[in-house]
């Protein structure tokens, strides 16, 4: 009989009546910002200044974080294969965990970084969602989390924590703050303020909300917009060197970045077919053929840039 996985919660019950929210972190072993901000959250949040009930999970895929990776040993992306199957490996049964417990939350956040081999220009995302109710308290929770950018994509895509929420009817967010196998300060303190702002914003406490942060907000309901992984892959295996930086406007035909082979022999530049902002740039300089070494939130109106 194959084991069930249990995800290590914390859990603060309010005195009085509230919603429930769900936070996660480190659905990828490698992803630190997170982890650091939820542990602070276990100790911060007050259950009787707290309306509702707080589940807080510093580290969902344990086997990755113990292995140092995004994944754990069976290679498989838990965020890309929820919602899981009980009799399957490591990361199928962590899942089914995983997947269950957003089921039973009325709102979810889930927080991100870029691991150990990119980074990424801090932001809030969600799915573009058909109800106009649910995309609503989404963009309101974006908004609230108040990082610099805000992406809303398109919904369709599955295998991923959001899309469980998704099909639960539960209102997600995810975020994402640099990352390059490191844990930013300056990223475990956004993400510590912003829950609690979010947590605010749905009226689990009472804060005295900050100025807003926000200087950028793209919404691109294509199909597949939300899908960073597929974005500029290298052409040959070999040492990646980026000649642009986070946050960058760039347009088509410019320089995005080199990869050399061993020898030295192949110099391959990579440029731009896309009109955006760089929204994530490899930062572990050794490359496969065909892995993304930059992603770009495109502007869907690029006259206004």
């Amino acid at each position: 009989m194959t084991d069930t996985i249990e995800l290590q919660t914390i859990e603060v019950v309010g005195k009085a009546e509230g919603p429930h929210l769900l936070i996660t972190g480190g659905v990828h072993g490698d992803e630190f910002e997170s982890m650091t901000a939820i542990r602070r959250l276990a100790i911060a949040v007050d259950a009787s200044e707290l309306s509702g009930r707080l589940t807080l999970v510093p580290v969902v895929n344990e086997a990755a974080f113990l292995a140092g990776n995004r994944t754990a040993e069976d290679g498989l992306d838990l965020a890309r294969v929820c919602p899981g199957d009980p009799e399957g490996s490591v990361t199928l049964r962590t899942a089914v965990a995983l997947s269950q417990l957003i089921e039973s939350a009325d709102y979810y956040i889930d927080l991100h970084s870029g691991g150990i081999i990119m980074d990424v220009w801090p932001m809030s995302g969600y799915g573009l969602s058909d109800d106009p109710a649910i995309l609503d308290v989404q963009r309101r929770m974006a908004h609230a989390f108040n990082l610099p950018v805000i992406w809303g994509t398109a919904g369709n895509l599955n295998g991923r924590s959001l899309s469980v929420a998704r099909d639960a009817g539960v209102a997600a967010i995810y975020t994402e703050y640099l990352g390059g196998g490191r844990c930013s300060p300056e990223g475990a303190d956004a993400y510590f303020e912003g829950c609690l702002n979010v947590m605010a914003e749905l009226e689990l406490l009472k804060r005295e909300r900050p100025a807003s942060a926000v200087t950028l907000r793209i919404e691109d309901p294509r199909p597949g917009s939300g899908h960073m992984q597929v974005q500029n892959p290298s052409p040959i295996t070999g040492q990646f060197t980026p000649a642009v930086s986070l946050g960058q406007r760039v347009r088509p035909d410019d320089l995005l970045g080199f990869v050399t082979n061993v020898s030295g022999s192949q110099v391959h530049e990579i440029t731009c077919t896309q009109d955006g902002y760089v929204l994530a740039i490899r930062t572990y300089p050794r490359v496969h053929e065909n892995d993304s070494v930059i992603v770009i939130m495109e502007d869907l109106q690029p006259g206004d840039g």
